[in-house]
């Protein structure tokens, strides 16, 4: 294979921005002062766990948009992939870039926290040791945190090559220092609410506190200039504001900005919340199911019992096969025909 090589542009691309901080200390009122800038365009408010988001509407000039969701995690990213959509599109058009605003990052790993700890619970030997003792601690194995991993790298990913400007805002502040499993006494270390990979992804963090100023920890750029262990971080001024940190600090110009260049092989097989969520996507046609999520389900996971769209408990195969047959158009095969090859039977 011959060496492929390119020089670098040099160009900034779209930032995706962590603000973090204790209570009450401005997180949100400073994304809902963003969309009053005339130098963004359409401003979408995804309100995950916060509730804010109809408040900050009175702050003057604000012109953002609240995305609506039924909580569920394919709501969710679905609304997030269409944002993505529409900020693509938007740029396309030689339009003002696209915010997308998430208050906050942190009740989405709260969420897939709970998903992971709702899954090991319906295992056989946690249902046994739970009828046991209702209060036994609950066994979560690598297989489930590894699978709500896998749901948050999905979703920072499109976050991360969003074609526009992306805020989360997460809780920050100071714990108590554990060592070995014992909290030391007097010392404290400070900690972001959130999947451990957070700040490493955000290509600008900042800090915000009710006792100090706010500061830059770090960003992916040439322009701010903090060396980490040589510099102290980047205070930002007394009236700082999003729109003069991209625009100015961070130097992003909307004209020749870019995603950034990932490039991530694809899974070889999908978790069964995967395929099921895939599935109860409008836009997965009946020939994606039965050709290729079907039988993957009936090779892999055979017996997997998920929550179905209702509610209900129901063997994923099942799931799959009621939603294709509903999708299903006239002379096409059942499902059920179709066998773990994916080759309709004769």
């Amino acid at each position: 294979m011959p060496l492929n090589t390119r020089p670098p542009t040099g160009v900034v691309p779209w930032p995706l921005i962590l603000i973090e901080g204790g209570e009450k200390t401005g997180k949100s009122y400073s994304a809902a002062l963003l969309s009053a800038s005339e130098k963004v365009g359409r401003t979408l408010w995804l309100d995950w766990g916060e509730g804010a988001a109809d408040e900050y509407g009175v702050i003057p000039g604000a012109r953002y948009e609240v995305i609506e969701h039924d909580g569920t995690w394919h709501s969710i990213l679905g609304q997030v992939i269409a944002a993505k959509e529409e900020a693509q599109r938007a740029k396309d058009a030689g339009e003002r870039p696209v915010v997308l605003i998430i208050d906050s990052i942190t009740c989405e790993w709260e969420q897939l926290k709970d998903w992971a700890d709702s899954r090991a619970r319906n295992t056989d030997s946690n249902r046994k040791l739970l009828e046991r003792n209702p209060n036994a601690e609950v066994n979560i194995t690598m297989n489930f945190w590894n699978d709500a991993g896998s749901r948050h790298r999905k979703l920072m990913t499109i976050l991360m090559t969003f074609p526009g400007i992306v805020i989360l805002t997460a809780r920050g502040g100071e714990i108590a220092l554990v060592e070995n499993g014992k909290p030391v006494m007097g010392k404290k270390s400070y900690r972001v609410d959130g999947h451990k990979s957070l700040a490493y992804d955000a290509s600008c963090w900042i800090r915000l506190s009710r006792e100090a100023k706010p500061i830059i920890v770090g960003a992916r750029s040439v322009h701010v200039g903090v060396r980490p262990g040589t510099d102290p971080a980047y205070q930002l001024a007394k009236n700082w504001s999003l729109e003069s940190l991209i625009f100015d600090v961070l130097k992003c110009d909307p004209v020749t900005a870019h995603v950034r260049d990932l490039a991530e092989p694809p899974a070889e097989v999908m978790t069964p919340e995967q395929i099921r969520d895939e599935a109860l996507d409008p836009k997965t046609s009946f020939d994606r199911i039965r050709t290729h999520l079907y039988p993957m389900a009936d090779r892999e996971y055979p017996d997997v019992m998920l929550q179905s769209e209702t509610g209900d408990d129901e063997l994923l195969t099942q799931i799959l096969k009621r939603i294709g047959d509903e999708r299903r158009g006239g002379g096409r095969p059942n499902l059920a025909a179709v066998p773990a090859n994916g080759k309709a039977a004769s």
